[in-house]
């Protein structure tokens, strides 16, 4: 089972990116055929600045190695490192009908946050569905948000192979009903886009002001609320023990549940939960040449793996002549 997903470096990581990618990813590991990428090229739409993207993109990769991900035993690269994508990206572009890209939400809602209109953000499905395309890939895990993308790219899969002969794999998503859609702090979804994320490796005090401004109702402390519509215990309950986090639930559901108390050992939850990840996280920060010699190996092997794919298409189309 080939299993693919990337990670956009267009600011820090946050528990939303860690629920919703990287634990999956990191749990596919040791038995699947794992391909993890940090796309930069994606982040363009965004990011307009070389030094912060150089240096997102070395966070970004820090980060889910310090979280768990195993270069040893998975394919770990940057995008932008493996350019056949790019030319597959054009060649799929030519048999996708506009009116398949115009109906994609995600560039809309983009729009209307600010994000400045472009080709590359109206064309991000494109590039989405080459770099899953180029390597094969059977399952794709993602958010909620990116199930238009995932079924734009079986669309544009299966006109090529109507069109030239069976040439691609159709990939399926794999969406975890209960970590869909994590809620920032203002109820929307957690997004670096919206400014509204609870950030993995920030310090301590940045950490407790995040939580703290978590949106809440009014309700009085000994009122009854409903659990299942707090945004506070929705994040919660992704982190706190299992007999805690009934004790919590109780206090809502029977009155009790003071938010001020709940945000503070939320706070307390995740500082412990992400200590070991810090602490590796400092030791690979230490040493960046050895990262950049990690995704320099893993570029090379996407590359093989891009290249099989890309001549076959090529001679599909009939580029080799």
């Amino acid at each position: 089972m080939k299993i693919l997903s990337g990670i956009q470096p267009s600011g820090q990581l946050h528990i939303g990116n860690y629920l919703g990618m990287m634990l999956p990813m990191i749990r596919r590991m040791h038995n699947s055929d794992l391909y993890a990428f940090i796309v930069n090229l994606h982040a363009l739409t965004t990011v307009h600045d070389r030094e912060r993207l150089e240096q997102d993109t070395m966070n970004a990769a820090m980060d889910f190695m310090a979280l768990g991900l195993e270069p040893e035993n998975c394919i770990f690269w940057v995008q932008s490192d493996v350019p056949e994508v790019v030319e597959l990206s054009w060649i799929l572009s030519t048999v996708t009908p506009m009116g398949l890209l115009e109906r994609c939400h995600s560039y809309k809602d983009k729009v209307a946050k600010g994000i400045a209109a472009s080709h590359g953000l109206f064309a991000y499905p494109m590039l989405m569905a080459a770099d899953i395309l180029i390597y094969q890939a059977d399952q794709v895990p993602v958010g909620k948000d990116q199930k238009q993308h995932l079924e734009v790219t079986r669309d544009i899969a299966i006109k090529f192979n109507n069109t030239f002969g069976e040439t691609f794999v159709l990939p399926e998503p794999v969406i975890d009903d209960n970590v869909a859609t994590i809620p920032g702090v203002d109820g929307q979804k957690m997004s670096k886009s919206y400014g509204n994320t609870i950030n993995i490796f920030q310090d301590a005090k940045s950490l407790k002001k995040s939580v703290m401004a978590i949106k809440t109702d009014s309700a009085a402390v000994d009122a009854p609320k409903d659990p299942a519509k707090c945004n506070l215990f929705n994040i919660y309950k992704f982190f706190a023990p299992a007999g805690r986090l009934q004790e919590v639930k109780d206090l809502y559901i029977n009155g009790g549940a003071a938010y001020g108390l709940i945000k503070l050992e939320l706070v307390d939850i995740l500082w412990e939960f992400f200590r070991a990840a810090r602490d590796e996280r400092d030791r690979l920060a230490e040493d960046p040449a050895h990262v950049r010699e990690i995704l320099k190996r893993g570029a090379e092997q996407a590359r093989t793996k891009a290249s099989t794919t890309l001549n076959l298409v090529r001679e599909r189309i009939g580029l080799h002549y």
